[in-house]
């Protein structure tokens, strides 16, 4: 599958439970981007060994696909004064968890303990602050197939898989919160604001 290479295969198929996988991702380094954007393929992830969020959900869905689940990816979608988060989707026993690459404390792994996607969604939201403490979570697409871009060579790509985060951003979302209750939102105390600062890898 994807032309990968007896490594490559032998690692994704060592990663053979949602756990692994966040483990693994929890141990390369965050993807600082030093010289500019990039949207890594996980052939890339694993020769550079760095990934952001979405670099580390595709990873997570190749290894999911390699284990006979469907790769999926959602976006959570913040306000402009914020950034989008993506992550890696899992079932188990009917219910939703997932797998989150990120440098913060917060917006991490969930357990699948979430009966529905907007419950999965939701226990990411009060986490879901700005550097003021204003909450700017808003809405979250649908489970994205990464299968879908097979033909693009998702898996393995030497080059940035800028497609998948252009139809992440552009498919609908749904919204979380109406215009009242944003209206109304109380911002994150002071010792939260402080506990977000926490990062894993420093620049």
């Amino acid at each position: 599958m994807f032309d990968l290479t007896k490594e490559e295969l032998h690692l994704l198929r060592s990663l053979n439970s949602p756990s692994k996988i966040q483990d693994y991702l929890d141990q390369i380094p965050i993807n600082h981007e030093p010289e500019g954007d990039t949207c890594l393929s996980p052939r890339c992830v694993i020769q550079e060994r760095r990934a952001h969020c979405i670099e580390g959900a595709m990873l997570a869905a190749l290894a999911f696909r390699l284990h006979g689940q469907q790769p999926l990816v959602l976006d959570l979608m913040s306000c402009k004064r914020d950034f989008d988060h993506v992550v890696a989707l899992f079932k188990r026993n009917g219910c939703w968890g997932a797998v989150s690459k990120t440098n913060h404390a917060v917006l991490r792994y969930r357990e699948p303990v979430y009966r529905t996607l907007r419950e999965l969604v939701l226990s990411y939201f009060h986490e879901y602050f700005d550097d003021f403490g204003y909450k700017t979570l808003r809405s979250y697409s649908l489970p994205i197939n990464l299968s879908r871009f097979d033909e693009y060579n998702w898996a393995t790509n030497e080059e940035d898989n800028w497609f998948i985060a252009e139809h992440l951003a552009d498919v609908r979302h749904i919204p979380l919160l109406t215009r009242s209750q944003i209206s109304t939102l109380r911002k994150a105390h002071p010792t939260e604001i402080k506990a977000g600062e926490i990062i894993e890898w420093e620049v």
